[in-house]
């Protein structure tokens, strides 16, 4: 897989005060970007050209993608008007191609284990079985909230939600790769990505591949202190 989509289009008002001048994804952490840390992983995983979307400060995202030499090349898309995850990722599909790609929250962070998150989705995404193949992490490892969790993964890999009063041992981890299909039947204009999820759910065509590293869950800036101190500590 070649191409791939950071979702960097959010408001990020959990994450206030530090998003009121500027996006999230441009937030630090250990020196870099977000953003950065998730074009990094995509270049190392072999992206060559990625579409990063934006809406909050946008001038800023792309003062950050102009200055950054580094691959995967890049092309922003620009929106105006709030599209959510699943109107973005409809509106850049020209730019995507026809198979599948790679999708990454702008403000996703995670560290690899002993298979690179990316690479073991590229490896065992199977479009002839799945519309999408989402990274998981179990809650019981999730550095930051859990919640509830998102979903159960049964013995084939399919996906679940949970029923009223469950939780689910699951995290959706914010990063997955998707065939264009599972955004089959939508309209242009603003929408979650959870609706095209339920479709692929129904259909038994959602899986789930778990993460075999650390992953940190970046919604507040408590969150954000924490995850630098623990870095700071555990990989120095």
């Amino acid at each position: 897989m070649r191409r791939a989509m950071v979702l960097a289009a959010g408001l990020g008002t959990r994450m206030r005060p530090l998003t009121a001048a500027t996006a999230k994804p441009l937030l630090p952490l250990m020196g870099r970007s977000l953003l950065d840390h998730a074009l990094d992983r995509l270049a190392e995983a072999g992206v060559e050209d990625a579409v990063v979307n934006t809406h909050w400060k946008p001038e800023k995202v792309a003062a950050a993608l102009a200055a950054r030499a580094a691959a995967p090349r890049t092309r922003l898309q620009l929106e105006p008007d709030l599209l959510e995850t699943g109107g973005g990722l409809l509106r850049a599909l020209p730019l995507l191609g026809p198979g599948p790609f790679a999708v990454v929250n702008g403000d996703a962070f995670w560290l690899d284990g002993p298979e690179p998150a990316l690479h073991a989705l590229f490896r065992r995404f199977d479009p002839a079985r799945m519309d999408a193949l989402l990274l998981l992490v179990p809650t019981a490892r999730v550095r930051g909230e859990a919640g509830r969790g998102d979903f159960f993964l049964d013995g084939q890999g399919r996906l679940r939600r949970p029923k009223p009063g469950e939780l689910a041992p699951f995290l959706f981890a914010g990063v997955q790769v998707m065939a264009p299909s599972l955004l089959d039947g939508e309209s242009p204009g603003r929408f979650s990505l959870n609706r095209p999820f339920d479709r692929a759910l129904a259909a038994g065509r959602l899986h789930g591949c778990v993460h075999d590293g650390e992953w940190f869950h970046l919604s507040t800036p408590p969150d954000l202190a924490r995850t630098e101190r623990w870095l700071q500590e555990n990989l120095a």
